[in-house]
């Protein structure tokens, strides 16, 4: 039977803990998002282009850039999302500090998560964007929009409603990602929970406040996910 005068007793450990793997959370998905867009929204737009085109395709020099550009994202994408985040925090906190870059923990474990979930937010944003038909990109073409107003007031709306499944399902998974920045010594609510552990030998106790924090943290954003979906889709 759990020791619910033991839990209680710790429960501020366990506060303590999740506001810092929420505030690592937030900040590495935001940045994540941000990356992601941006580098969806450019991938999408490189495709567009109809270098076959001899009137209206790009100069040599601006096919080379588009072409590089296109590689270095593809390569990011692949890299970030075959690697474990573990190694990437690990060459974060231990290896940049050989070159002469020195970064705090917290620090590290943002630009990791960010890194990681930049290549899946790229390409959930990018298989939504992808998913808008050309023909209503020529349309607004044709009444005088810019690009730029294009994907701003056509192409975004419809295709972060097509893509937001696997946006919430990326959100869910860097959350629970975050459950390896222990390695940085980062008292998030897994490295809490050994602590008990090891140290009280409290393990249902432990086990089932770190089931508790992750529900609390995890059920909000699910729940509120599928409401967005099925208001956007009645929308769509």
């Amino acid at each position: 039977m759990l020791d619910f005068g033991f839990i209680w007793s710790h429960i501020g450990l366990f506060e303590k803990s999740l506001i810092l793997t929420l505030e690592i959370s937030l900040y590495g998905i935001a940045l994540a998002l941000l990356i992601g867009l941006m580098c969806a929204c450019v991938l999408v737009e490189i495709s567009r282009i109809d270098f076959s085109d001899k009137h209206s395709r790009p100069s040599t020099h601006i096919r080379m850039v588009l072409t590089l550009t296109k590689w270095l994202i593809t390569s990011y994408v692949e890299i970030s999302r075959n690697t474990p985040l573990l190694i990437q925090l690990f060459f974060l906190y231990f290896a940049l500090p050989k070159l002469g870059i020195v970064l705090e923990a917290f620090t590290c474990a943002v630009i990791g998560l960010a890194f990681l979930g930049g290549g899946y937010m790229c390409e959930s944003f990018r298989a939504g964007l992808s998913s808008i038909s050309k023909s209503q990109v020529e349309s607004a073409l044709s009444i005088g929009l810019s690009r730029f107003s294009i994907l701003r007031y056509v192409v975004l709306p419809q295709g972060f409603g097509i893509a937001l499944p696997s946006i919430n399902a990326n959100i869910i998974f860097l959350i629970k990602e975050t459950s390896v920045v222990g390695v940085l010594a980062l008292a998030d609510v897994l490295y809490t929970s050994k602590d008990i552990i090891d140290l009280y030998g409290k393990t249902y106790e432990a086990l089932a406040m770190l089931l508790l924090m992750y529900m609390i943290v995890l059920l909000p954003i699910s729940l509120g996910a599928s409401a967005l979906e099925s208001s956007l889709r009645k929308k769509l």
